[in-house]
């Protein structure tokens, strides 16, 4: 098991994922923070479940909490470096349901409220879980150990 997350962790960039992680980790931290907790003039955990029913994605509530809880606290191991892969797995697979869910009808361009940012966090994502954290990250730290 002990090599497993050895190899999860490990990376052997430079410091360019870097670059992505921060950034893409504050977005969707910020994103997921809406979801949770209603900050940034998010509509909280019982508003984005109600709505997320709407769009037939069910139960609602179960559905926000994950979508919330990934966005946010993957965000955050990004900002970290910390479980990166998983974490940017997890975001690609988040980032999948909601371009097909909500943006695809709408065309590519944001405008339109299409899938085109959608797209933007998944490519980001798919390339953060390729490289991995980077050196700046706690998982070169941890995975040298």
């Amino acid at each position: 098991m002990k090599t497993l997350v050895k190899k999860v962790m490990a990376t052997d960039t430079g410091f360019s994922p870097l670059t992505l992680r921060i950034p893409v980790g504050v977005i969707f931290a910020a994103h997921g923070a809406q979801k949770l907790f209603g900050w940034f003039g998010g509509y909280g955990l019982e508003d984005t479940g109600q709505w997320m029913a709407s769009m037939g994605l069910t139960p609602g509530h179960l559905m926000a909490l994950l979508a919330g809880s990934t966005e946010f606290f993957g965000g955050l191991a990004l900002i970290l470096g910390l479980l990166v892969r998983p974490a940017a797995a997890a975001l690609a697979f988040t980032m999948v349901i909601a371009i097909f869910t909500v943006h695809i009808g709408n065309g590519l361009f944001l405008s339109n409220n299409g899938y085109e940012f959608g797209l933007a966090l998944l490519a980001a994502s798919v390339a953060l879980a390729i490289s991995g954290a980077g050196r700046a990250s706690i998982d070169a730290v941890l995975s040298k150990n």
